[in-house]
């Protein structure tokens, strides 16, 4: 009986090392197969982290014989390779039944952000992202490590939505210098800042650029800066040039002004000229002054005074000199027939005339009968003598004589001829032209 007995316990131990013992399979399997070798059962099993429920082929009380299965199961955040295990006749269980944390794959770094978790990547941690200064946060703050391996969302994203800042300069107004109308203005270009990456691709004025000549007035500047992420900011500022002025000056009457620059600016001057048969009275010619005042005394045309007491027929056309035309009618009576048309020819044209610079100067009768006339004025007998004598008019016949500005005899007539065929004459006139041009520009013209 006994030889019996110790034959089968060593076929049992013969046994129990077949298959592969080197792995384990649970907490205490180990220290169980060293102190029982010849026992043919597993180690027990102990789960941490979960529980273990086991059947038994025969319903043996040890829950560690061979054949006996056990299930698995494991706390919340805990995961086992195989939910049943089996005793095999090598004395090791089927399979590992050891509870491992649950852990979830490792988050990636969102670019230009971080993330801080509370326990790495283990089950029911929780993960808050962040992003970098100048950046912000797409998608969701916290992701969380779920049972199923996963995190409960996805990696979110930094985005640059800051628009970048940049300051513009504060100019104070600028005075336009004399004799000028505009002030040149300089500065420095500002530098914008990027709250994100640093990195500005484009600096944008609107208005014209720095060192440039300004115009009086306000100018509305801008400066608009670009970041690589399409964001753009933008301030303003403002140059405003100013002009130093006297008061306006206006032309005399009877007379022009000519002004350079804008005409009332600091530095500019204003000449002046009286129309012919007016003498110019105080200032030819003024200047804005610093002060803001006009130099010289104020300018005023007067008219002509024709001295008619003058000793010689010289002397009484120089008095026209560079002033007037002169008209010399001479008609041997009064009641020449050509003298008494040819004047009332030229009464009903006396705008004319006067527009054009003409004095009439009469001469009718002979020697020693003759009266010599301008307008109401009434010459000496031998002065009017004198004229025909020096400028070869005969006395006993009409003639009208047309003499310029330089006291030259441009043309003759020996017979009547109507105010327009005159005015034609003296329009073409070099000096004429130049008096057309700065009556058009004074608006004096003659309605009939």
């Amino acid at each position: 009986m006994w030889p019996l007995l110790l034959l089968l316990l060593h076929l049992c131990w013969c046994s129990g090392y077949e298959g592969s013992g080197q792995q384990t399979y649970g907490d205490d399997e180990d220290w169980y197969s060293r102190t029982y070798k010849a026992t043919p059962w597993c180690a027990p099993i102990k789960v941490k982290h979960g529980d273990v429920s086991c059947r038994t082929p025969r319903g043996e009380h040890y829950r560690n014989v061979m054949g006996t299965r056990c299930k698995i199961r494991c706390k919340q955040g805990y995961e086992v390779q195989s939910s049943e295990v089996v005793c095999m006749a090598s004395r090791h269980w089927s399979s590992n039944y050891a509870c491992r944390e649950i852990r979830c794959p490792k988050l990636d770094m969102p670019v230009n952000g971080g993330y801080k978790c509370s326990d790495g990547s283990y089950f029911n941690s929780r993960c808050e992202f962040f992003c970098s200064p100048g950046f912000t946060l797409k998608g969701q703050k916290t992701a969380t490590c779920q049972h199923n391996k996963g995190w409960s969302a996805g990696v979110p994203t930094c985005i640059d939505i800051d628009s970048p800042k940049i300051k513009c300069p504060n100019i104070k107004d600028k005075w336009a210098g004399p004799g000028k109308l505009t002030a040149r203005v300089a500065w420095d270009t500002p530098e914008g800042v990027d709250t994100a990456d640093g990195i500005l691709t484009d600096v944008e004025l609107k208005g014209k650029p720095p060192k440039s000549d300004f115009a009086e007035g306000l100018h509305k500047m801008s400066y608009t800066v670009f970041d690589r992420a399409g964001n753009k900011g933008s301030c303003r500022f403002s140059v405003r040039v100013r002009v130093r002025r006297c008061g306006q000056l206006f032309p005399p009457d009877n007379g022009y002004m000519n002004c350079d620059s804008d005409g009332d600016n600091y530095g500019a001057t204003c000449n002046f000229i009286c129309t012919g048969g007016y003498e110019l009275q105080g200032s030819a010619a003024r200047v804005c002054q610093s002060g803001l005042t006009w130099s010289g005394a104020e300018t005023t045309c007067a008219p002509m005074n024709i001295n008619v007491g003058v000793r010689t027929a010289a002397a009484l056309l120089d008095q026209f000199y560079e002033k007037r035309r002169i008209l010399i009618i001479s008609a041997p009576t009064a009641a020449n027939h050509n003298y008494r048309f040819q004047m009332t020819n030229l009464q009903h044209a006396q705008c004319g005339l006067d527009l054009r610079h003409v004095t009439v100067i009469e001469l009718v009768g002979t020697y020693p009968a003759q009266v010599g006339r301008i307008r109401h004025r009434l010459l000496p007998p031998a002065l009017s003598l004198q004229l025909r004598l020096l400028l070869q008019i005969p006395q006993r016949s009409f003639q009208m004589l047309l003499v310029d500005k330089q006291g030259i005899d441009k043309q003759r007539y020996p017979f009547p001829i109507t105010a327009a065929e005159l005015f034609t004459t003296i329009d073409t006139l070099p000096l004429r032209k130049e008096e057309m041009e700065l009556q058009q520009q004074a608006g004096q013209t003659c309605q009939s």
